[in-house]
């Protein structure tokens, strides 16, 4: 267990930053969850109309990260892709 006062510091920091990254990525996790939704259903205008907010997700968690930039940017690609096949 920690014995310093800076590291029982760094434990409750690291807990609440935790909690936080928990949260980011089920919003992440969630839009993505919508977008495949809308993908399978053909649902072509309501996915043109949600791709901003994705990709705007996508980029805030990339940013922070919690996923690397180059997967969200895959995933970008590859929903707008699905969308354009549609």
């Amino acid at each position: 267990m920690a014995n310093t006062k800076s590291a029982i510091k760094r434990i409750r920091r690291i807990s609440k930053q935790t909690s936080v990254n928990k949260a980011r990525k089920s919003r992440y996790k969630n839009a993505l969850k919508k977008m495949n939704a809308l993908i399978e259903n053909k649902k072509k205008p309501e996915a043109l109309k949600f791709l901003p907010k994705l990709n705007s997700e996508l980029m805030k968690v990339a940013k922070t990260g919690i996923v690397k930039k180059q997967n969200a940017s895959r995933n970008v690609s590859r929903i707008t892709r699905k969308i354009a096949s549609l």
